[in-house]
């Protein structure tokens, strides 16, 4: 596949990803639409970037730091749920982690 198009995918399963976030953090109705956009979208980016990888790079590490953030992410709705921390601070610390790992993917420091 283009890597052009798989960019574009991963982009708009970020986009998917932060749009089903804030409806989660959101009280009100549509939340298992959210929380299905959330699964949906997480898994969208899992694959799209492994298939952009090909052959993950057993020298560098920074897709490692990736995987992690997309833990993270995947983890905020349950924590925002279980109101472990307050979801505005899970949506901070969310929209923090994405900065993060779009850092890792674009220069790729390590």
């Amino acid at each position: 596949m283009d890597l052009l198009l798989l960019k574009t995918l991963h982009l708009a399963g970020a986009f998917a990803l932060f749009a089903s976030l804030g409806a989660t953090m959101m009280a009100g109705s549509g939340k298992k639409s959210a929380s299905i956009l959330h699964g949906v979208s997480m898994l969208v980016i899992l694959l799209i970037g492994f298939a952009m990888l090909k052959k993950p790079p057993m020298d560098q590490y920074w897709w490692m730091v990736k995987v992690v953030m997309w833990l993270f992410i995947g983890l905020a709705p349950a924590l925002a749920k279980k109101k472990v921390l307050p979801s505005m601070l899970v949506l901070t610390l969310s929209l923090v982690a994405a900065t993060v790992a779009a850092y890792m993917g674009l220069y790729k420091p390590f």
